[in-house]
């Protein structure tokens, strides 16, 4: 019996999901077909039913990377010593990622499919939570050290740094020639006021 290569197998099924999602976000996860996503991949449609049953699941599967990757990005923040920076990763990461077009297109088509398959909102929700739960984290150990306005509410602000790493999407919906580097910037300026980070104060003997 022929052994399975786990981490050829992981990557011909993340190519996979990558080629398919240009197909969703571009013709909607109704009108694309599996013969579309194979050709997409470069493989038969047979060794496309070997890594998912159905074209649902490959659109399931989008999802359920997304919320491996975030899982992963939240690892990687909890390795900064400095939770601003570690908020700063973060929010700088997710923000590049949908102001892309085809991640605008993708996040339409998934909150019209959600509305029809409650398992897949589910899944949505639940990456959302782990990335508000995640945040909250960073938020309460930037408050206990001083990084930011002790007065905030981490569960809140966490909340509203959810809400503002979704705001590009409407701005690239409406602009699609935007500027990322641009909007990332000014998006990064909006948040450093919005949580007013405390600068560390000079002792008397440097002032």
């Amino acid at each position: 019996m022929r052994t399975v290569d786990p981490a050829k197998h992981e990557a011909k099924r993340r190519a996979i999901l990558d080629a398919a999602t240009v197909c969703f976000a571009e013709k909607g996860f109704e009108k694309t077909t599996t013969a579309e996503i194979c050709r997409a991949a470069g493989i038969s449609t047979g060794s496309l039913f070997h890594y998912f049953p159905n074209k649902r699941a490959v659109f399931v599967g989008i999802f359920e990377q997304d919320g491996d990757e975030t899982a992963a990005l939240l690892a990687s923040a909890g390795e900064i010593e400095d939770p601003w920076e570690a908020i700063l990763l973060i929010l700088t990461y997710m923000s590049e990622q949908l102001l892309q077009p085809l991640a605008a297109k993708l996040v339409l088509e998934v909150a019209a499919q959600c509305a029809r398959d409650a398992e897949l909102a589910e899944l949505v929700q639940g990456n959302d939570r782990v990335l508000r739960d995640g945040l909250v984290g960073f938020v309460t150990r930037a408050v206990e050290t001083g990084r930011i306005d002790p007065g905030i509410e981490p569960e809140v602000t966490a909340s509203w740094l959810v809400a503002l790493i979704d705001a590009p999407l409407s701005r690239v919906i409406l602009e699609p020639d935007l500027d990322p580097a641009a909007e990332l910037a000014v998006m990064k300026v909006l948040i450093t006021r919005f949580l007013r980070p405390v600068l560390p104060t000079r002792s008397r003997s440097n002032s």
